[in-house]
């Protein structure tokens, strides 16, 4: 069976990569695994891995869940995000 592949805008992949990088580094920098984050956030645990690698953009939803789970406030993971978006279109 064939896998068709999904392609993405460049702005949006750009977004969803820095927030993959962001969430892994806040997730990484409180200790927790992949499986105790969706754990923590009532998601699954491969899901967590496709957002960290930047393969889909989480709903408002999602990143309240994940901003709880890592007792982080959104405006501080948005900055971040924003940042990180900085870092990469400078380079």
């Amino acid at each position: 069976m064939r896998r068709l592949r999904v392609k993405h805008a460049r702005a949006g992949y750009a977004d969803a990569a820095a927030f993959g990088r962001v969430l892994r580094q806040l997730r990484v920098s409180h200790g927790l695994t992949q499986q105790q984050l969706a754990a923590k956030a009532l998601r699954d645990r491969t899901f967590i891995g496709i957002l960290e690698r930047g393969e889909q953009s989480p709903t408002l939803t999602t990143m309240l869940n994940l901003c709880e789970a890592l007792g982080v406030e959104l405006v501080h993971m948005c900055s971040l995000v924003e940042r990180e978006l900085g870092r990469s279109t400078s380079r």
